[in-house]
């Protein structure tokens, strides 16, 4: 069990890919006219221009920069309404679904008496709307985004945003991220780290190491709060 302070149990959810489900997006993209083979490279391009602009001293929303990423691919691909292709995915991002290990996980996690809270690069508003559909909304008391620290994660400003939201500091609280650049960067701002491994790709040796892996929320609840013997 990771050492967390007994009076302040904060877990940290990561959403996107985390908790959400991108997959259906793909329908999103095929509908708008584009191939569903670029939804990873379109999000591994938002992620980039994100955290190139956190380097530069600059920010823009998740959204913004989701939008530019989708109207460059719409004119590559040679469609004839950019914009209008790229919020039509957009407004996927508000009904994609949970995965289905979450909902279990999250009540077992809050029942054990763990505060929970997301932070994510996305908005905060798409969370809520994701979890309220779920009826888990309640469970998390609070549900974080990058626009006030005004930094993407892995930025430290990010991971400082949730611990001053909580009112802990750093080695009271545990990121729970599928994202290894995400771990990597709450570890180097002292927070724990749990990687849910959702890919058979091994986790990167340039990257700090996860203090826990598991490979569903359940799982990681009982590693997290494992029965009495």
């Amino acid at each position: 069990m990771i050492p967390l302070a007994a009076d302040a149990r904060v877990l940290v959810f990561d959403v996107n890919e985390t908790l959400t489900d991108m997959g259906p997006l793909t329908d999103r993209f095929t509908a708008a006219g584009l191939p569903g083979r670029l939804l990873p490279l379109w999000f591994a391009g938002v992620l980039r221009d994100g955290v190139a602009l956190t380097l530069a001293g600059g920010h823009a929303s998740f959204a913004a920069v989701a939008r530019d990423g989708l109207c460059a691919m719409a004119a590559d691909e040679g469609l004839p309404e950019p914009r209008r292709a790229a919020d039509q995915i957009l407004a996927g991002l508000t009904e994609l679904p949970l995965h289905p290990d979450i909902p279990e996980g999250v009540r077992a996690l809050r029942a054990a008496g763990f505060r929970l809270l997301t932070l994510t690069n996305g908005a905060a508003e798409t969370t809520r709307a994701v979890l309220d559909r779920a009826g888990l909304t309640d469970l998390f008391e609070a549900h974080l985004d990058v626009n006030t620290p005004a930094r993407w994660k892995p930025a430290r400003a990010a991971y400082a945003h949730a611990l001053d939201t909580a009112n802990v500091p750093a080695a009271a609280a545990l990121l729970i991220s599928v994202h290894p650049w995400d771990i990597d960067g709450a570890a180097r701002a002292g927070l724990a780290t749990a990687w849910l491994r959702r890919t058979r790709a091994p986790y990167p040796l340039a990257r700090r190491a996860a203090d826990l892996t598991a490979a569903s929320l359940p799982e990681l609840a009982d590693r997290l709060n494992p029965p009495a013997r």
